[in-house]
C-alpha cells in the first residue's frame, strides 16, 4: 500500500503488515504519520486492534491453523489474524467478516483470496469466542524468553507473559489535586501516586487534558524522577528527554530543567507537552555524548535500551526485534553514564534508568560503572519512596521493577533505576 489506509481496520492491518513483514515498530510508524488521515477515535481504535492482535497472535494462529492447510501470504494472514482476534473478543461477526473480505478484495495482489478469507472467518466466527481463553497463554520468542528465564526464572517469566497478554491500563501523572482528579476521572490512585484508569480511549478527550492537569506516564516510568527528588531551584539535566514525561515531573517540582534529546521531531513533542501543562524547561536538540553544559546539581539519564520492559503496552516489540542490536545499546549506556558523570557538580547525583528487563541493561551496568569509577556509590536512601517495596531493591543498590509486580493492581512496566553519587 503506497498510501496509508483510511479506516480503523484497514489501518490496523497496515500496521500488522509493517511490524510482521518489515520489522518496524508501531511507535515509529505512528510518529511517521501513518494514522494521521484518521479521526482521533479511529486512530485510537486502529492502534488498539493492532495491539490486541499482536498480543494474541499465537492464539489467533492456532485457531486459524485448524482451517488452513498451509499458511497464506502474510498480507492475507494478517487480515485473518486481525479479524480472528476481534471476533474472539466480542466483535460483531457480520461487520468483522464483511470488512475483512472487503479489505482483501481491494488488495492489488491478493484479491483472489477473498473466498478463502470469507470461508475461514465464517468458521472462526463461531469458534473463536468460546475457544480463545482455552488456548495457551502466548509466550515471548526464544531470543528474549531464554535470557529472561535465566535472569528471573521460568515461573516469574510466565507471570510476566500473563501481564503482557493482559495489556496495560492508562496511567497518568498528576500536577496536583490527586484526590480531585481521581474522582473526576474515576481512577485509582496507586501506592506510588500515579492515577490509573480502568478504561482506554481517546486521551485528548478526557477531562483535564486541555488544561494540562496531567500527562500519560506508566507508574514505573514515573519513579526515576521521584528517586531523583529534585528540589526547587536545582539545575537538572534530563538526558534523552523525549517524549517528556520525566521533564514535566522535574519542572513541576520547581527545578531549572534542561531537556536534551537527539531527535528534533521527538523534542517537538516535549515542547507540546510543556505548553499544554504550562511548565517550563530549556529544550535542546543534541547528542547526549556531546553535551557540554552544566555542571548540574542532578542528572536523569533514561538511556536508550531494548525497551523489553514495555511489552505490555508495546506488543509489537518482540515481533519487530530480534535482539541483535542489544550489544551496541549496552555499550552506549556505559558511555552515557561515564559522560553524564562529567557534567555533575561535586556531590551531585545521577539517576540512571532503562525500561528493560535485561540485567545487562540494569544491574550489571551499575556494577560495572561502580568498578570503573572509584568513589562512586549507589544511594539506597533515594529509593525509599512511597509505594516502593523494599524487596524490589537489588544487592548493588538499584531498583528492579517487573511487569509481574502489582498483579492485583494491573502490573507495571519493567524498569531498572539507580541513583549514583560521588
Amino acid at each position: 500500500m503506497k498510501n496509508p489506509p483510511s479506516s480503523a481496520r484497514r489501518s490496523a492491518v497496515y500496521l500488522l503488515d509493517q511490524v510482521l513483514g518489515e520489522g518496524r515498530l508501531m511507535s515509529d510508524l505512528i510518529a511517521g504519520g501513518v494514522l494521521d488521515r484518521l479521526a482521533p477515535p479511529d486512530r485510537a481504535r486502529a492502534q488498539r486492534l493492532a495491539s490486541d492482535t499482536l498480543r494474541g497472535l499465537d492464539r489467533a494462529d492456532r485457531l486459524l491453523g485448524r482451517h488452513l492447510r498451509k499458511a497464506p501470504p502474510l498480507a492475507v494472514h494478517n487480515i485473518l489474524r486481525l479479524a480472528t482476534a476481534e471476533l474472539a473478543q466480542g466483535g460483531e461477526p457480520h461487520g468483522v467478516v464483511n470488512e475483512a473480505v472487503a479489505i482483501i478484495s481491494n488488495h492489488p495482489r491478493y484479491g483472489r483470496h477473498k473466498g478463502l478469507v470469507n470461508a475461514v472467518l465464517r468458521k472462526t466466527a463461531e469458534e473463536a469466542p468460546r475457544s480463545w481463553n482455552d488456548l495457551r497463554l502466548p509466550r515471548l520468542p526464544r531470543w528474549l524468553r531464554d535470557p529472561l528465564v535465566q535472569a528471573w526464572g521460568g515461573a516469574a517469566v510466565g507471570q510476566m507473559e500473563k501481564a503482557h497478554f493482559a495489556g496495560a491500563a492508562l496511567d497518568l501523572t498528576l500536577k496536583s489535586d490527586a484526590e480531585h482528579w481521581a474522582k473526576e476521572l474515576n481512577g485509582t490512585l496507586l501506592p506510588t501516586g500515579t492515577l490509573r484508569l480502568g478504561h482506554q480511549g481517546q486521551v485528548s478527550a478526557l477531562p483535564g487534558f486541555d488544561v494540562g492537569a496531567w500527562w500519560v506516564q506508566d507508574a514505573a516510568a514515573a519513579l526515576p524522577a521521584k528517586v531523583l527528588a529534585p528540589r526547587p531551584g536545582e539545575t537538572v539535566l534530563d538526558l534523552c528527554a523525549a517524549p517528556g514525561g520525566k521533564t514535566l515531573q522535574l519542572a513541576a517540582a520547581g527545578a531549572e530543567v534542561t531537556a536534551l534529546d537527539l531527535s528534533e521531531k521527538r523534542m517537538a513533542r516535549v515542547h507540546e507537552n510543556l505548553t499544554r501543562t504550562g511548565l517550563v524547561a530549556n529544550c535542546v536538540v543534541g547528542d547526549a555524548l556531546d553535551h557540554t553544559g552544566g555542571p548540574f546539581d542532578a542528572i536523569l539519564l533514561d538511556a536508550p535500551c531494548s525497551a523489553t520492559g514495555t511489552i505490555r503496552r508495546h506488543p509489537d516489540l518482540p515481533h519487530a526485534k530480534d535482539g541483535s542490536e542489544f550489544g551496541a545499546l549496552i555499550d552506549l549506556q556505559a558511555a552515557m553514564i561515564d559522560h553524564a558523570l562529567t557534567l555533575l557538580k561535586p556531590g551531585g547525583r545521577l539517576v540512571f534508568c532503562t525500561c528493560s528487563l535485561l540485567p545487562d541493561e540494569g544491574e550489571c551496568q551499575i556494577d560495572e560503572a561502580l568498578a570503573r569509577h572509584p568513589g562512586l556509590v549507589t544511594d539506597r536512601d533515594a529509593l525509599e519512596r512511597p509505594g516502593i517495596d523494599p524487596a524490589w531493591i537489588t544487592p548493588e543498590g538499584g531498583l528492579r521493577l517487573r511487569p509481574d509486580y502489582w498483579p492485583d493492581l494491573g502490573g507495571m512496566d519493567g524498569f531498572y533505576i539507580a541513583c549514583l553519587r560521588r
